[in-house]
């Protein structure tokens, strides 16, 4: 099954005249007011089942979260399917994606020594509860020493919540600030957990909080920015303090940041990232329905109905290809599709390698005045016993090959 992203397309009800017309069609090409449906991955199975998982967004980029599957029309090769038999339902995302929430918290001497400490604590544990019950969520210090130091980490029994006070008496090792470390050393453990999970789908997201530029050295400010613009995963980031430049916080906040200019603002600074974290979980939907289709390759088009308080409408389409091949009656909608992970936005991560064993290349050097020439293999002894003679040559061809395909559905 393949996906398209088929743009955005937003339209208001009512009378208008052709000139008025012709201005909303042109706002319209360029996405003004519409929706942004962009399509992650699309599944089908028997009997009938396809699912789409998608990401829904305003024109300007915002999450739009919080729609039932009565917000969505689903077209098959242009013709709207009708709900009744179509049975669309919006299933709980977990089934098909895992998200993960990585909190790193600057405790070098200028926060643990300053008396900041504790309203830091306090703003973290507010965006851990907040986060977590949309994501898992670790938390991890750092200051000047080369290496995180894990405060509550994705298997802490009782999850973050339960640890992220600990914060309150940490002592720095190094007081200084390795922040460009410590951002590629944090999407290092966010890449490590979600390898780990076993959804089809993975999401990351780093925030980041720090009160100042990096003092420490230990990585560059390109090795930080190459890292940032190489990782798929979000990184927001969270500015404490006048000695912080608004540059450091767009190098390392590629979604977003939010600068408190005093202790009082840090809360609020971090409830902030907290709702931008939130919503973009919300922002992710699962569309499952009943396919009408019994054979053949279809265009399934997803159709996110965003409507106002006076029936104005913003929509925004996604497209991806199925085929029914097989399909049949006894479909139920809120099966849990099988998505593949090999490939696409959200694909599980590689698993890392095995260390293989050094090859002995010595039989492939060229011999050297017949030092280096291998030894023939010494041919076993038959010590007086009569062994069967070797079996004859089969003169039976193998079965050919079977071709190697792959199947988009399961049985």
């Amino acid at each position: 099954m393949t996906q398209a992203f088929s743009g955005c397309v937003g339209y208001h009800r009512g009378v208008l005249s052709r000139s008025l017309l012709a201005a909303l069609l042109l706002s319209l090409t360029a996405c003004g007011g519409g929706l942004q449906v962009r399509t992650i991955r699309a599944a089908q199975q028997r009997p009938s089942n396809v699912a789409v998982y998608f990401r829904l967004q305003s024109s300007a980029g915002e999450p739009v979260g919080g729609l039932t599957a009565e917000s969505f029309r689903i077209y098959e090769d242009g013709a709207l399917v009708s709900p009744y038999e179509s049975k669309q339902v919006v299933l709980n995302p977990e089934v098909a994606a895992a998200h993960y929430a990585l909190l790193l918290v600057d405790m070098s001497g200028s926060v643990s020594e300053s008396g900041a400490a504790a309203t830091v604590v306090e703003a973290a544990a507010a965006f851990v509860d907040k986060v977590e019950t949309a994501q898992k969520v670790a938390v991890f210090a750092f200051d000047g020493s080369a290496s995180l130091h894990p405060i509550a980490p994705f298997q802490h029994p009782g999850g973050a919540k339960a640890g992220v006070r600990s914060l309150s008496t940490f002592k720095p090792q190094d007081p200084s600030t390795n922040l460009n470390g410590a951002v590629i050393k944090g999407l290092a453990e966010l890449e490590q957990a979600l390898a780990k999970d076993t959804a089809p789908l993975k999401f990351g997201t780093l925030v980041v909080f720090t009160d100042g530029t990096d003092r420490a050295a230990r990585a560059s400010r390109e090795e930080l920015r190459k890292a940032v613009k190489e990782t798929p995963h979000e990184i927001f980031a969270i500015g404490l303090g006048a000695e912080l430049k608004k540059g450091t916080l767009d190098d390392v906040g590629k979604s977003g940041t939010a600068l408190a200019e005093n202790r009082e603002a840090v809360v609020t600074a971090f409830e902030s990232i907290a709702t931008k974290v939130e919503a973009q979980t919300k922002s992710y939907y699962l569309l499952g329905y009943c396919s009408p289709a019994r054979a053949g390759k279809h265009k399934v088009t997803v159709e996110a109905v965003l409507k106002s308080d006076k029936g104005a409408e913003r929509t925004g389409r996604a497209e991806a290809d199925f085929d029914a091949a097989g399909f049949g009656p006894g479909c139920d909608p809120k099966t849990p599709p099988t998505f593949d992970v090999t490939k696409g936005e959200g694909a599980a991560p590689p698993a890392p390698k095995e260390a293989q064993p050094a090859k002995d290349d010595a039989k492939d050097r060229p011999a050297k005045d017949g030092k280096d020439k291998p030894k023939p293999k010494a041919k076993p002894k038959n010590d007086g016993v009569n062994l069967p003679p070797p079996p004859p040559p089969s003169t039976t061809a193998p079965p050919p090959a079977k071709p190697d395909g792959k199947q988009d559905f399961n049985p």
